[in-house]
């Protein structure tokens, strides 16, 4: 096994931003919990337990998990620790809290109370139908807010105070743009006939709806995490490789385009919502900008924090490595701290590892209007 670098990553992404480097088990973490939505990139093994969920939402098995603990897969959709790990780990946790299936019905107000719970599901999005084909079971984001919004609402007011208190981490939106893009190339019809801006409009709604829902249950404190350029994934750039449909970075543009005109519309309604809800405060990863910043070889070299291989998934096969799934009948890299991309669609360890420093401590470049470390410590 491969040594892991993820601390030697950091070490370095902090001398180059200039960032804060907290000081882990110093005493007790900076939120009473952390409660996390979204999709795989957060996903903690929620699928797991999903009876007719594909093996494509599924990571329970090698070789994911090869960098976990007893390199053992959990559903984490890395060879280790996700970006939800990471940034619980950043608050002061081991780690990201349990997937809310994972827990007996008993178990699931204390845990609630002691760390949080994590609501991910992979291949979920923004709109309910997102992750219908590919899952076949999934727990849609609407589903992921009301199982918290019906657990907070049973709660007391010690639960109350809590919740108000607590870490709301958000990481949603590209499964809806995988699905929205790839339609085009295979000639299937999915959703309402609409153009780019309207669908997006459609995504920013739902995502607003869910934000107000989880504010009626008691959330206060947002952080939120923008969808990267979903175009540079593997999976896209072979597309972006056989249509010839590529942006400067060699990257599918149509999703590139997509997640850059995202960016801003997530912005304007976070700064809408917190101007309308009293006591809403937020934080909003650009993970455009950080992405970009990874990818510019002219203003940041790529192996400056590490990175050699940035367009191939570590684990995978064919062009890309994005033509076969990961599992243990393809070729694994040695080096994965050197990998972008862990599979043809999530990131390693070693890259979550970055946008979770930059979300939490990370300058104006990166985050706004402030990071997760003031927004914690925000009374």
């Amino acid at each position: 096994m491969a040594s892991r670098g993820g601390a030697s990553t950091l070490v370095a992404l902090c001398l180059l931003l200039q960032l804060s480097l907290p000081q882990l088990g110093a005493g007790e973490p900076l939120v009473p919990a952390l409660f996390v939505f979204g999709d795989s990139t957060v996903d903690v093994g929620n699928n797991n337990y999903l009876t007719n969920c594909t093996t494509n939402c599924t990571a329970n098995y090698p070789r994911y998990g090869v960098d976990y603990r007893d390199s053992a897969p959990t559903g984490r959709f890395s060879n280790g620790y996700n970006l939800a790990d990471q940034l619980a780990q950043l608050l002061g946790f081991d780690e990201s809290p349990p997937p809310l299936l994972s827990m007996p019905e008993e178990s699931i107000v204390p845990q609630m109370m002691s760390t949080g719970i994590n609501f991910a599901s992979g291949g979920s999005g923004l709109l309910d139908g997102t992750g219908k084909d590919l899952c076949h079971e999934w727990v849609p984001m609407s589903q992921q807010v009301g199982n918290f919004s019906s657990l907070a609402k049973s709660g007391n007011q010690t639960m109350a105070d809590l919740v108000s208190k607590s870490l709301f981490f958000i990481n949603v939106g590209s499964n809806d743009m995988f699905e929205y893009v790839d339609a085009r190339y295979v000639g299937a019809q999915k959703g309402p006939n609409v153009n780019d801006t309207e669908f997006l409009q459609f995504l920013i709604s739902s995502y607003s709806n869910s934000l107000k829902d989880l504010y009626s249950a008691g959330a206060r404190k947002f952080s939120v995490v923008t969808p990267s350029l979903v175009g540079c994934c593997p999976s896209q750039r072979l597309i972006a490789n056989k249509t010839k449909d590529f942006d400067r970075y060699k990257c599918l543009a149509p999703g590139n385009n997509l997640s850059s005109q995202f960016y801003p519309m997530i912005d304007s309604m976070l700064q809408d919502l917190s101007q309308q809800l009293p006591g809403m405060n937020y934080s909003l990863g650009d993970s455009i900008s950080m992405a970009e910043w990874v990818l510019n070889s002219t203003h940041n070299p790529a192996s400056s924090v590490g990175f050699t291989t940035l367009d191939t998934a570590c684990c995978g096969a064919g062009d890309f490595g994005a033509e076969r799934a990961c599992n243990l009948s393809v070729p694994l890299c040695q080096n994965r701290t050197s990998h972008l991309f862990w599979d043809k669609f999530h990131p390693t360890e070693a890259a979550s590892n970055i946008t979770a420093t930059a979300l939490f401590g990370g300058t104006r470049k990166f985050v706004h209007p402030i990071n997760v470390q003031e927004l914690v410590t925000h009374p």
